[in-house]
């Protein structure tokens, strides 16, 4: 890795971000969902522009390049982009008592496996504590969980979002900031 830098994205990113989202789904996910999976999982990722809205969404480059992205929110919404409005629920979470969540990582298939998401995850997990909040709740992707499980991480609950053959399995998530 050469040099890395994160920022907060601006609404001028987010036709990048959506490119590298489906970059990373379509590749990083295929040794985890079957065929029918990988397109029914964009029903529920993707990007939540109120993470963008609210400057709770970073972008890693690398060169320059769009390396990475994450966010974490203040909101009850737990997962899921603009697409997906039953996950949804603008709610403010009250830090003495909610878990922050940790919302939309992923990493361009081009600089996968090089720390890029705990990079990304470690500065969101930092603005969080900032903010108040104890504790960090996330939606794994089956693809995302060895990070967050070596990031500390424990799953609380496995769901399957979607019906049939296309149902995406997805792990809820759960860490303490405080350790």
């Amino acid at each position: 890795m050469t040099t890395l830098t994160m920022r907060w994205a601006t609404s001028g990113d987010v036709s990048a971000i959506a490119a590298l989202m489906a970059a990373a789904i379509d590749t990083l996910q295929a040794g985890f969902l079957t065929p029918a999976q990988i397109p029914a999982s964009r029903a529920v990722m993707g990007l939540d522009t109120q993470l963008v809205d609210d400057g709770t969404y970073l972008v890693a480059e690398i060169d320059g390049a769009m390396a990475g992205c994450g966010g974490w929110s203040r909101r009850q919404t737990l997962f899921g982009g603009d697409h997906s409005t039953a996950q949804r629920d603008p709610a403010l979470l009250d830090p003495a008592t909610d878990a922050a969540r940790i919302r939309a990582m992923y990493t361009h298939p081009a600089f996968a496996r090089r720390s890029i998401g705990r990079h990304v995850l470690t500065a969101c997990e930092g603005a969080a504590r900032a903010a108040g909040f104890a504790t960090a709740e996330l939606m794994a992707t089956l693809s995302g969980e060895p990070l967050y499980v070596a990031c500390g991480y424990r799953a609380i609950e496995r769901v399957a979002v979607g019906q049939g053959e296309a149902a995406v399995p997805m792990v809820r998530m759960r860490r303490s900031l405080t350790n």
